[in-house]
């Protein structure tokens, strides 16, 4: 089966060339929705390209080893600052198994980033002022270079809003596919 277009006509009235769509793996192109594999490989691109972004951001504020799940984790605990359960971040980042997550928690405080309190059996997350600074740091880093890239109209906004919006929809398909797929 073919996952060419068919061809448009330009403003001129002449057939413009098929769109082919740009997919990692053409056998996933083939059935119904060819869109959805070219979407996915724009996500697989856009997913390592911004886990790059993200580290190499957190290692231009001085902290060099630090994985994508560790930026993520810091940033999260960051965020509001308010006190955070270990099943909350997980659950917030969509991080099913929580050891990956308890591994940045470590590494966070052994870096001394985070700070931990104990309330009965639980045990809370925040961070301190050296991850404070550390989160400050990488924000003005994202303004300088990342943020500053952008056009800052309104129209760009509102797409950008609406592509996470898009997202989200679609990580609760994905969710239902996968426990679909655990259940064949």
């Amino acid at each position: 089966m073919s996952t060419t277009k068919p061809a448009k006509k330009t403003s001129l009235g002449t057939p413009a060339a098929p769109r082919v769509p740009i997919v990692s793996s053409s056998h996933l192109a083939e059935g119904r929705s060819a869109e959805l594999s070219e979407f996915e490989f724009g996500m697989i691109i856009a997913s390592n390209a911004f886990n790059r972004w993200a580290v190499r951001c957190m290692a231009a504020v001085g902290m060099k080893d630090m994985t994508i799940t560790d930026v993520l984790v810091l940033h999260h605990i960051n965020h509001r600052a308010r006190e955070k359960k270990l099943a909350d971040i997980a659950f917030i980042l969509n991080i099913e198994d929580t050891h990956i997550v308890n591994y940045s928690l470590k590494k966070l405080q052994a870096l001394s980033l985070v700070q931990t309190e104990k309330r009965g059996k639980e045990i809370l997350y925040a961070t301190n002022d050296a991850g404070r600074e550390v989160c400050r740091r990488y924000s003005e880093i994202r303004e300088q270079v990342l943020v500053s890239a952008l056009t800052g109209d309104g129209t760009e906004s509102f797409e950008l809003s609406e592509l996470a919006r898009f997202l989200r929809v679609l990580s609760g398909l994905y969710e239902q596919a996968a426990r679909a797929a655990t259940s064949l």
